[in-house]
């Protein structure tokens, strides 16, 4: 074993540092290698099953990545890189680009972690939510119903004018919002919704 990898393997208990397995640990040096600084600060400690998925995007499977709900806060900048990087790869999953929404990277972790393109997105395919009165939709915004809506499965009506705080974008549908109305979760057409703030 390298004093690399052994480093790795105290830093991170013998676990993987992205998904926690201990089985078939390897080192990942993160490509562009950053030429300052120490050899174990580029790298992370990974199992077989991160690793391929790494390295072939055509394996992903995006249930396993939920696991960066929690290596996405580590403390290692190496670690920190590789979770926004998967995190981008699976954009198109709701629960990806909220963790997205919620991870900080310092400026010069982010420099690295976008440094391979996987931030850029093509501006013709980026989907873009508005209300009905044409203003862009965030994750976060407060919106209003503009009309009552029966909520199919759920048995109830929301009604017009009823607020809605903190909305989730639906990544792959530009004109579905996602928001809790009394105590369900539910999907609401942005046609039918104005934005408060």
């Amino acid at each position: 074993m390298s004093v690399i990898n052994r480093k790795l393997h105290v830093r991170s208990n013998s676990t993987c540092e992205l998904c926690t397995s201990p089985d078939k640990l390897a080192t990942y040096s993160i490509p562009p290698v950053p030429e300052k600084g120490p050899e174990l600060e580029k790298s992370v400690l990974v199992c077989e099953t991160c690793l391929s998925q790494i390295e072939d995007p055509e394996k992903m499977d995006s249930n396993h990545w939920r696991c960066l709900n929690d290596s996405m806060w580590s403390e290692v900048p190496a670690v920190q890189v590789m979770a926004w990087r998967m995190l981008h790869r699976l954009k198109k999953f709701g629960w990806s680009q909220d963790l997205l929404d919620m991870m900080y990277l310092d400026e010069e972790t982010a420099e690295w972690a976008n440094a391979m393109g996987d931030g850029d997105e093509e501006d013709e395919n980026k989907i873009i939510h508005k209300d009905c009165n044409g203003n862009i939709l965030q994750n976060g915004d407060s919106i209003v119903l503009i009309q009552d809506l029966k909520v199919k499965g759920g048995g109830f009506t929301a009604k017009r004018g009823e607020a809605v705080h903190r909305i989730s974008l639906v990544h792959d549908n530009a004109n579905h919002i996602e928001g809790r109305v009394g105590d369900q979760y539910i999907v609401i057409l942005t046609q039918y919704v104005k934005k408060t703030k």
